[in-house]
C-alpha cells in the first residue's frame, strides 16, 4: 500500500511569492495524503483513493487545479482532468471545462458511464451535470490573487506556467496522485488549470492517457507535471510503462532514463510513479516540486524544495 502525490514542479526559490507560501502548500499536501491513506487503510481501491485525493486538491485554492486555476488569455478558466484504472486500463477524461467543481469526478463519470474516453467543453459539462457532478459559476474558480496577477500582464504575454493561485513563480501547478492498494492494483489521476494566458481551447498532456497520465497493472501508474507539450509529444506515460514492462527495468531505473530523455528536449518536468510490486519513485529536473508520500504505516513525507530535502525519493 502506497500513495504518492504532486502539486507542481518548476524553477522557484524560497524567497519568491510562491516560496513564501511553502507552509500552506505543504499543509495542502498533508491533508490530501491523510485523505488517501484513510481510504487505502480501510481496504478501499487505488481508484477511489486517487480520485478523492485529487478532488481535495482541486478544492484547495493554492494549487493550479479546480479552484485557483490559472486564467486563459481571455480571462476564463479551462480545466482538464483524467483518471485511469490499472486493473483494465479503463480511462476517462474531460478537457476545457469551466463550471465543473471537481473535474476529476467528471473524468470518472466519463470512464464509468459512457463509452468514451475524453469529452471536452460544453459537451463535457453537460455530461457531468447529467451525471450528478456539482456545477458552479465560473467565478468560483478565480481567486483574487490570480485575477490581480492576470490583470497586470501585458495583453500579448507568452503563455506560460509561471504562476499558481498562491503567487508568482516559475511553477508548473498540475496536481496528481498515484496509488497502490491492498489488493495490488494501481491507479492514477491528474488535474490541471493548464497554462497561464493560454489560447482558449489549448489542451496539454494531463488529460491524455499515455501522455501525462497512465496506469496499468502490468507496469506502472504515473502522473506528470511540467511543460505539457513536451510530455504530450513524448507519450511520456506510455514510454515509462514500456521501459518497465518490456525492458524489465525497475520504476527508479526507468524514470532515470525517461527524465534524461525529457531533459534533453528541454522539458521542465516532475513525475510520480508506482508499480504493482511496490516499486516507486518521485523525481524532477527543476529547483522544486511539491511532492508527498504516505506508506502503509501512515508515515507522511512532504517537500517543496531540494535544499533540506532529497530531490529524488524512491523505494
Amino acid at each position: 500500500m502506497k500513495l504518492l502525490i504532486h502539486a507542481g514542479a518548476g524553477n522557484l526559490s524560497r524567497d519568491s511569492d510562491l516560496g513564501q507560501l511553502e507552509p500552506q502548500m505543504i499543509e495542502g499536501l498533508k491533508i490530501a495524503l491523510e485523505t488517501g491513506y484513510a481510504i487505502l487503510r480501510a481496504g478501499g481501491s487505488s481508484l477511489d483513493a486517487v480520485i478523492e485525493v485529487v478532488a481535495g486538491m482541486e478544492d484547495y485554492p493554492l494549487f493550479n487545479a479546480g479552484r485557483g486555476s490559472v486564467l486563459t488569455r481571455d480571462g476564463s478558466v479551462e480545466m482538464d482532468a483524467v483518471v485511469m484504472d490499472g486493473r483494465d486500463r479503463q480511462a476517462g477524461a474531460v478537457a476545457c471545462v469551466s463550471t465543473v467543481r471537481n473535474p476529476v469526478r467528471a473524468a470518472r463519470c466519463v470512464m464509468e458511464r459512457s463509452p468514451h474516453v475524453l469529452l471536452v467543453g460544453s459537451g463535457a459539462e453537460a455530461f457531468a451535470r447529467d451525471n450528478g457532478c456539482v456545477i458552479v459559476s465560473p467565478d468560483y474558480f478565480v481567486t483574487p490573487e490570480m485575477y490581480a496577477y492576470w490583470s497586470s500582464m501585458p495583453e500579448r504575454s507568452t503563455p506560460g506556467l509561471e504562476i499558481s493561485a498562491g503567487g508568482v513563480a516559475s511553477k508548473h501547478g498540475t496536481v496528481g496522485a498515484v496509488a497502490l492498494d491492498l489488493h495490488g492494483n494501481v491507479a492514477a489521476a491528474t488535474s490541471t488549470g493548464g497554462l497561464l494566458n493560454k489560447i482558449s481551447g489549448r489542451v496539454g498532456d494531463s488529460p491524455i492517457p499515455g501522455a501525462g497520465t497512465y496506469a496499468c497493472n502490468r507496469s506502472v501508474a504515473v502522473s506528470f507535471t511540467g511543460t505539457g507539450e513536451h510530455i504530450l509529444r513524448s507519450c511520456a506515460g506510455h514510454r515509462l510503462a514500456s521501459l518497465i514492462e518490456h525492458k524489465g527495468l525497475s520504476v527508479p531505473d526507468a524514470m532515470t532514463i525517461l527524465l534524461a530523455e525529457l531533459t534533453a528536449i528541454g522539458a521542465e518536468v516532475g513525475m510520480i510513479a508506482i508499480s504493482p510490486d511496490g516499486g516507486w519513485c518521485v523525481d524532477f529536473n527543476t529547483t522544486g516540486m511539491l511532492r508527498g508520500s504516505v506508506d502503509a504505516n501512515g508515515s507522511i513525507v512532504t517537500a517543496m524544495f531540494i535544499d533540506g530535502a532529497v530531490r529524488r525519493m524512491a523505494g
